[in-house]
């Protein structure tokens, strides 16, 4: 349910679907799947703690997420439509490469998924499971947020909800790009209120 849930990285996975296409879109899934996978290993290995009891690092890691945020919004909202040899609108502004980077970083920046999992996977850990089994329940959870959006990243890009997006591409990243701004923004002011 936490990687269904509407937010940032649900944008970002659907703007470079449409900006890039079907391979963007799917590394940009792969990308966030591997940023949850080690977090979720990291909540139940107990790592977590020190993010969540070392406010400096995790305030770091908000503005770094905020930074983050703002950087991908104004990326979204200047003009980069470009076109090629027929004149239509370039499909290639998002590589598979940029859109691994994108996934991978929203996830990792994003404290509040580490605590997430620590408050998650603290209801029904055992202290005495082996490495093994905490290997494997990180591993399930980066599994599940990579599925997710790989499979956003397919219906879009394999039905006519891409062609429909990809026509109205600039449109989509001014609003996608407004809405991480905001996003940005709210985090930077309540940090700065904190």
């Amino acid at each position: 349910m936490g990687a269904s849930s509407p937010g940032p990285s649900l944008g970002v996975v659907l703007g470079n679907t449409v900006s890039g296409g079907r391979s963007a879109g799917v590394a940009t899934g792969v990308g966030h799947g591997i940023g949850v996978g080690i977090y979720a290993t990291l909540a139940v290995a107990g790592l977590a703690v020190v993010i969540t009891t070392a406010p400096t690092l995790f305030v770091g890691f908000q503005v770094a997420a905020a930074l983050f945020l703002a950087w991908l919004g104004v990326q979204m909202l200047r003009p980069g439509q470009t076109a090629d040899e027929t004149g239509g609108p370039d499909a290639a502004r998002c590589s598979p490469r940029q859109g691994f980077i994108e996934g991978f970083l929203i996830a990792f920046l994003n404290p509040k998924i580490a605590v997430f999992f620590l408050a998650l996977f603290s209801q029904f850990v055992d202290p005495q499971a082996s490495v093994i089994e905490k290997l494997g329940m990180g591993f399930m959870a980066g599994f599940i947020d990579l599925a997710w959006y790989v499979a956003v990243a397919l219906a879009i890009a394999g039905t006519g909800i891409g062609a429909w997006l990809q026509a109205r591409a600039r449109t989509f990243d001014i609003i996608m790009g407004t809405i991480l701004l905001a996003v940005a923004v709210a985090l930077g002011g309540r940090l700065l209120i904190s």
